[in-house]
């Protein structure tokens, strides 16, 4: 089960990656999300990251123990999941998308307020829970922006 989790947790590998996991990650999710969403409803990336949030919280929660450490860089399944709920109603765009993930990032690298409170969260919930909000935020702020400018 170690292995799954590590291939899960690290998003196959990426979060191995020696410079920015967590962004490279992301960087992913953004594509993948620009390129599925020619063929999938844009519901179908909530439920998506729904069910991923949960193995993620299990695989992180493995892994972490694993390494012995309470939150691992190496473990970007959370990135994945929070920068799929800030692209979740953003409109399919280059541009909107790349919006949402540079709000994405920033949220999640500066951990402004609620942000770091989940962040403090020891186990696999925590690990998720501050890229959950995150990408709340950054759905909230890029709607917003669409709203005025798009």
């Amino acid at each position: 089960m170690n292995k799954v989790s590590e291939i899960v947790s690290t998003v196959f590998y990426i979060g191995k990656l020696p410079f920015a996991p967590g962004t490279w990650c992301s960087f992913a999710a953004f594509l993948a999300w620009f390129f599925l969403r020619f063929y999938i409803e844009g519901v179908f990336i909530l439920y998506a990251s729904l069910v991923l949030f949960f193995i993620g919280v299990a695989v992180s929660t493995i892994h972490a123990e694993a390494l012995k450490d309470e939150d691992p860089a190496e473990i970007v399944i959370d990135e994945w999941v929070g920068q799929w709920i800030a692209l979740w109603m953003v409109p399919h765009s280059f541009i909107w998308g790349f919006v949402s993930f540079s709000f994405f990032r920033i949220f999640d690298i500066f951990k402004p307020g609620p942000i770091q409170a989940m962040d403090d969260i020891k186990s696999g919930t925590g690990i998720m829970m501050d890229d959950v909000i995150a990408g709340i935020l950054a759905l909230l702020v890029t709607q917003s922006l669409f709203y005025f400018i798009g």
